[in-house]
């Protein structure tokens, strides 16, 4: 396995020993950096992410097996590698069991650690491999290379590394929590759960005890203890779909544990730490909601701190021919059936509808007709209310024109005539009351109109 690109930190406090082991990885082809205290080496995780560290057991400033859950905090996906002069097996299990991928005891032996260090990678690149074939598939991808597409992808891969809040807002069917999980895979918590929410599908009395689990007891049919999708995000992403839905009260809560990190079940008084990014998204205008005392200021100022707005696929249409490659072929693999085609003309007629349900509304178009059609996709195929509504924007299109052609002409007339009605009527070729009555249709008005 080539070892060009791997990015290597060697913790330890003796100088000979960082300097021994980077030489012998360098040799390798691996990139190596050093730490020689807890501090820095933290400091430098903050800074980037590494594929692999050995830790030395025993730092100056801290123990290097307590250091462990600091280091899955900042960069989840980086494996370590224990070192220790002074190891015991009770200190490897405990290593191990933390999340440790290996212990060694010094002297090094240079093969057995280059042997590791390779295993190590290898599995990592394992569940890299994974994520994008799982993206390939289409579950977890943003597509499309559109202007407002790419400025969106921009934003997320700025953000995703961080652990900023992120409030995404757009139509229904825009792909909001495929936003939300592409931040998720492409954070430093892509390894730990992402957990969605959907506020408008829980019932308002329940969505506390969902939210915050409850313990046995605390009201009526709590016959057990459970957990709530809060302390099930440890470490990873909660996705809060339709926040705007949440009752005032279950928002005052989420604010608290955003605030301090802290949270306490339903029927407990005892308040537990949290570590979760919190992504929140909705369909709805908020600030008119926060206008109407319908939603809390303060939360929306915590959950605000980058903006993403997902836009409509009828201002991007240029996307439409991607998306709908994709979900012919998606479909027809997933289904069983040969690849099918699509006209020129059913693409254009497509391309003309402007899809108020957005991309999730075009899917299931594809997939009626991937079904339903023969070896090609034509216009016969297409539903009866895709050209129906064509039609009707294209009605209203002319009259637009219509109206823009007869406003222009109008103003003219009345510009010559120094806006005098009866002389501008007479330009037109119209009788008096008619132009007034076209005038107050138009809306074009003038002070000091005369007669």
């Amino acid at each position: 396995m080539p070892a060009e690109g791997y990015d290597i930190l060697i913790v330890d406090d003796e100088k000979n020993i960082r300097k021994t082991l980077s030489m012998i990885l360098s040799s390798e082809g691996y990139q190596t950096e050093e730490a020689s205290t807890a501090k820095e080496a933290l400091q430098k995780l903050r800074e980037k992410e590494f594929d692999l560290i050995l830790l030395d057991v025993r730092l100056p400033d801290d123990d290097g097996i307590r250091l462990i859950d600091d280091i899955k905090t900042i960069s989840p996906s980086s494996h370590i590698i224990m070192i220790s002069g002074h190891a015991n097996v009770q200190n490897a299990v405990e290593a191990i069991k933390k999340g440790a991928y290996d212990f060694f005891e010094k002297p090094l032996d240079r093969e057995r650690v280059l042997l590791s260090i390779r295993h190590s990678i290898e599995r990592k690149n394992l569940y890299e491999e994974l994520i994008s074939i799982k993206k390939m598939k289409g579950e977890d991808e943003i597509l499309g290379k559109s202007e407002k597409i790419l400025e969106v992808l921009q934003t997320l891969n700025k953000v995703a590394p961080t652990n900023a809040r992120v409030f995404i807002t757009g139509e229904s069917g825009t792909g909001k929590e495929l936003a939300a999980k592409y931040i998720h895979q492409n954070s430093r918590r892509r390894q730990f759960p992402f957990i969605k929410v959907n506020c408008a599908a829980i019932p308002s009395e329940l969505i506390e005890s969902e939210l915050f689990g409850y313990e046995k007891g605390a009201f009526s049919g709590a016959s057990d203890t459970k957990k709530g999708l809060i302390e099930l995000a440890d470490r990873g992403t909660l996705f809060l779909d339709e926040i705007a839905d949440m009752s005032l009260n279950a928002q005052a809560k989420i604010l608290r544990v955003i605030q301090t990190g802290e949270f306490s079940r339903l029927g407990s008084e005892k308040f537990q730490k949290v570590d979760i990014r919190v992504i929140a998204a909705t369909n709805k205008d908020i600030k008119a909601l926060i206008s109407e005392g319908k939603f809390r200021e303060d939360l929306f100022f915590r959950i605000n701190v980058v903006s993403v707005h997902m836009p409509a696929l009828r201002e991007r249409k240029e996307d439409l021919p991607i998306f709908v490659q994709t979900f012919i072929q998606d479909i027809c693999r997933e289904n069983g059936l040969v690849k099918k085609e699509i006209s020129e003309e059913a693409l254009k007629k497509l391309m003309e509808y402007d899809w108020p349900g957005n991309v999730r509304e075009l899917k299931n178009v594809i997939e009626s007709l991937v079904i339903l059609s023969d070896k090609e996709i034509t216009t016969d195929d297409l539903p009866d209310f895709i050209e129906e509504k064509i039609e009707h924007n294209y009605s209203n299109s002319l009259k637009k024109t219509k109206e823009d052609l007869e406003r222009r002409l109008i103003l003219d007339a009345l510009e010559k005539s120094d806006w005098i009605i009866s002389r501008a009527a007479k330009i037109l070729g119209l009788e008096r009351t008619t132009l007034h009555k076209r005038l107050k249709a138009l809306g074009i008005t003038r002070q000091n109109t005369k007669e």
